[in-house]
């Protein structure tokens, strides 16, 4: 299958420049698609670029992902309501390389044929002199031809408007375009649905300039089925590194999408044929309590952003709190992973001296920790067996609790009935 069939069957494809298809057919080519390094980490708004460059390598051809570093300076204006914040070169370069390392865990890097390529630009903008770039690349571009371009009319119906500095990044992301089809022999710019407005600006660049040929795709904008969104929760962006999102949250977002979006997303963040999605949605229609593809899709997407690793510990977190897992897991996490784990349930700080002496079950419960509100409710959960210190049964009121339970000699985990959990931090 073609890299634009793939695309089309997996309800990827948005627009396509007249002729595409057709060279992409006929020979192998170097693409490219630009990220945005306004941050140190991707987010899961960036999957689709992502998958594109996959589905893009796996067919044959060349990707090449531009990093911006010199177009981050300035921040891309396109349906954007309001200018970014300008970042300085040192940020710059920090987020640059953060967003190389998590792209090689996505494509093949190398220096074959077939293998992907990273570029920034601003290692040709850096030493590009203002007067320079306006009458070698502005002179070529009409100022009609720009606000000719929906992204820049609706900033200019906006109540903020739109400064220099935004307008220019369409001549410099079509430079960029043309920087690569001259040098880098790249043929197509890839993108978001948003984009199409400067891509085609590259392509116009290269025939005015060079009288070259260049080509243009762009895929649809994700959303969700109620139209909300995709990749945004009440806690904010879900990002690849696992230090802003965990494995266990990144899993839970994928777990826990809607059966139609699941259904939807499966085709473009996975890798898996028609054929094996088919069974997996057929599996999921005849019974859909057991959530089939949003558990295919999120194992799938777990793994390949982070590990099997991670997805383990992922699905090991998912029984601990939600069914009847052990607490084993616990003991190849550190302390922040921990701290993501039990997110959102109440955490108690004691003093790891005193609990050396050992401490009364109720005390602990009660008086050391607010687990329970007096001892005597306490003693009444205590015995009619409603309470569980590290995931066993604790009955005995005279009970006395010391370091030998503590969980990585820091923890204690403290369950009141089955779902109320509690974690005790040791200091």
């Amino acid at each position: 299958m073609s890299f634009v069939e793939e695309l089309r069957w997996r309800g990827m494809l948005q627009d396509i420049m007249p002729g595409t298809e057709d060279l992409l057919n006929k020979e192998k080519v170097s693409g490219y698609i630009g990220f945005d390094p306004t941050g140190d980490s991707l987010h899961v708004g960036h999957l689709t670029q992502i998958m594109t460059l996959i589905h893009f390598q796996n067919a044959g051809h060349k990707p090449v992902a531009l990093v911006g570093g010199a177009t981050g300076m300035i921040g891309d204006p396109s349906f954007k309501s309001a200018e970014r914040n300008l970042l300085d070169e040192h940020t710059l370069n920090h987020n640059v390389n953060c967003l190389k390392n998590q792209l090689g865990k996505f494509l093949a890097f190398g220096e074959g044929e077939n293998d992907a390529k990273m570029v920034n630009n601003y290692d040709w903008f850096k030493d590009f002199k203002f007067l320079d770039f306006i009458r070698d690349v502005g002179k070529l571009i009409t100022v009609n031809y720009m606000m000719s371009k929906d992204s820049v009319k609706k900033r200019l119906e906006g109540e903020n408007g739109l400064s220099f500095t935004e307008f220019s990044y369409q001549l410099i992301q079509g430079y960029d375009f043309y920087y690569l089809w001259k040098h880098h022999n790249c043929k197509v710019q890839m993108g978001g649905s948003d984009q199409w407005g400067n891509i085609v600006t590259g392509t116009e660049f290269i025939r005015r300039q060079d009288q070259g040929t260049a080509f243009a795709i762009t895929t649809q904008l994700i959303k969700k089925a109620d139209g909300q969104k995709f990749g945004k929760t009440e806690s904010g962006a879900v990002w690849l590194d696992p230090k802003k999102t965990s494995p266990y949250k990144y899993y839970q977002f994928w777990l826990n999408t809607s059966d139609d979006d699941a259904k939807n997303w499966i085709k473009i963040f996975t890798l898996k044929s028609k054929e094996e999605l088919d069974a997996i949605i057929a599996e999921h229609d005849a019974a859909p309590h057991t959530r089939a593809v949003q558990k295919a899709l999120a194992k799938d997407i777990t793994i390949r952003t982070h590990s099997e690793e991670a997805y383990g510990t992922a699905i090991k977190t998912s029984d601990f709190l939600f069914g009847n897992g052990t607490l084993e897991f616990l003991n190849g996490l550190d302390h922040e992973a921990i701290l993501d784990v039990f997110e959102g349930i109440p955490q108690f700080n004691i003093s790891k001296e005193l609990l050396s002496s050992g401490i009364n079950i109720l005390d602990l419960l009660a008086v050391n920790t607010q687990v329970f509100p007096s001892k005597g409710e306490a003693r009444k959960m205590l015995q009619g067996g409603g309470v569980s210190i590290n995931r066993e049964k604790a009955t005995d009121i005279d009970q006395v609790i010391n370091t030998s339970h503590l969980i990585n000699d820091q923890y204690i985990i403290a369950q009141r009935g089955k779902k109320n959990y509690y974690l005790i931090i040791a200091e």
